[in-house]
């Protein structure tokens, strides 16, 4: 009664840059990204572009903060090293990324819309409407909405297929069945994908981060060397402990990678938004016109907050959302801020 599934040989999937391997890819996108971006805000800082959209001026970047650039620098490359030895290991035990399947997938998800089809007369039976007669009189004009109506069936939607070498009719998929398997399968089951691996690492990171400044000793062991930068720039974003940047940064995009179930593909836009994002959030420039600021609150000046010595035990959430935050009611209440900023700005000065 269902269309058949077609036949499929899985391939592996070529590079997406030859020679590259995919997996080597996504771990260089990250890396490249962050150095990119940084050294555009590096540029806007040193050259002093765009001085009304500062948080903080020159002269707090330089009283201010208890490391020097140089230290600041090695510690991020350190990290980005740990984190490619992971990704390495990662991507030596994943299996192979193989395709040829697709279309295989999206007539497997247009066979559950057809089964699902089958509960709809029973359903409008159940509100007193008799949707099989309603289906006779509509069927000459409007063919698939009748056959939806008689839960999935469709009399004249015939294909020819060859089973084992014999032809023979078999029922085929109504074009709209296969329209809705194909944005199931293409758009909500990836959107969904990267919605929840952004859930997970905005979970994990939120509770390991919150944790590091509840626990004293993980405070002053591990977190409290981030905290060395009390005005953020770009390229100090993955300024920490080597130890906290393996458990909140490496570890949380790689329980977020695997839980999602995300391919290789996948993971580069992933991780390559994930650290662009991060590097966004502590540029120390409030911009109007970046979308990474608008599309949520967790931007710059929201994490800035976080970098002050008033507002140290606030706006743990990074790097996506505040919900955790608003949650566990760790948002900062303390009111309007513009002018502990400016007794900053005129103390450094």
């Amino acid at each position: 009664e269902l269309p058949p599934l077609p036949y499929y040989q899985l391939k592996p999937v070529p590079p997406l840059i030859p020679p590259i391997d995919d997996a080597y890819l996504a771990l260089a996108l990250p890396i490249i990204a962050y150095w990119a971006v940084s050294m555009i805000f590096h540029m806007i800082d040193v050259y002093d572009l765009f001085p009304q959209y500062r948080l903080h001026t020159p002269a707090e970047l330089l009283s201010r903060n208890h490391v020097s650039r140089f230290d600041v620098f090695r510690d991020v490359i350190l990290q980005q090293i740990i984190q490619t030895a992971v990704g390495l290991v990662l991507a030596w035990t994943d299996p192979e990324q193989m395709f040829g399947r697709e279309d295989y997938d999206v007539k497997l998800w247009a066979q559950r819309i057809r089964i699902a089809q089958r509960a709809i007369p029973s359903i409008l039976a159940a509100l007193g409407l008799d949707a099989v007669s309603f289906a006779d009189q509509i069927n000459s004009k409007h063919p698939y909405p009748a056959g939806i109506l008689r839960g999935g069936h469709y009399p004249g939607l015939l294909q020819t297929v060859n089973f084992n070498g014999v032809i023979m009719s078999a029922p085929a998929f109504a074009p709209w069945e296969l329209l809705v398997a194909k944005a199931i399968y293409w758009v909500l089951i990836p959107a969904f994908q990267f919605a929840f691996a952004v859930c997970c690492m905005d979970t994990w990171q939120y509770f390991w981060h919150r944790a590091m400044h509840l626990n004293k000793w993980m405070y002053t062991t591990l977190h409290s060397r981030h905290h060395r930068l009390y005005v953020p720039y770009a390229y100090g974003a993955l300024y920490n402990h080597p130890v906290e940047g393996f458990l909140l940064d490496t570890l949380g995009a790689g329980v977020s990678y695997m839980l999602a179930r995300m391919t290789t593909r996948q993971a580069m836009v992933f991780f390559t938004f994930s650290t662009i994002k991060t590097v966004d959030d502590h540029c120390g420039y409030s911009l109007p016109w970046d979308p990474l600021q608008m599309i949520t609150g967790n931007n710059a000046g929201y994490h800035d907050v976080h970098h002050q010595s008033w507002g140290i035990k606030t706006n743990f959430s990074q790097p996506f959302f505040t919900i955790w935050d608003r949650i566990m009611g760790t948002m900062w209440t303390g009111g309007d801020i513009s002018a502990r900023y400016e007794r900053s700005r005129k103390a450094a000065e």
